[in-house]
């Protein structure tokens, strides 16, 4: 799906340096940017939504301890 954004000069000067200089396109490199971004934004807001149910008492925690014990790394 085409999509369109306005780029900061200074991001855009950068993006135009890159792409230049690796032999690959604008395209690719914004792809890429958008992908890696919304795979940490997918992470982040997944592990937030983990600690406000830990804070609520809604998710189990394990101390490091029990885990070391339950894998049989400790006695």
């Amino acid at each position: 799906m085409p999509t369109s954004i306005r780029l900061d000069a200074d991001i855009e000067r950068r993006l135009d340096f890159l792409a230049s200089s690796t032999g690959r396109s604008k395209a690719y490199y914004l792809r890429e940017i958008i992908e890696q971004g919304i795979a940490d934004m997918e992470d982040y807001y997944l592990a937030a939504e983990v600690l406000e149910r830990m804070r609520k008492g809604q998710e189990p925690v394990h101390s490091a301890a029990d885990v070391r014990v339950e894998l049989g790394l400790e006695d």
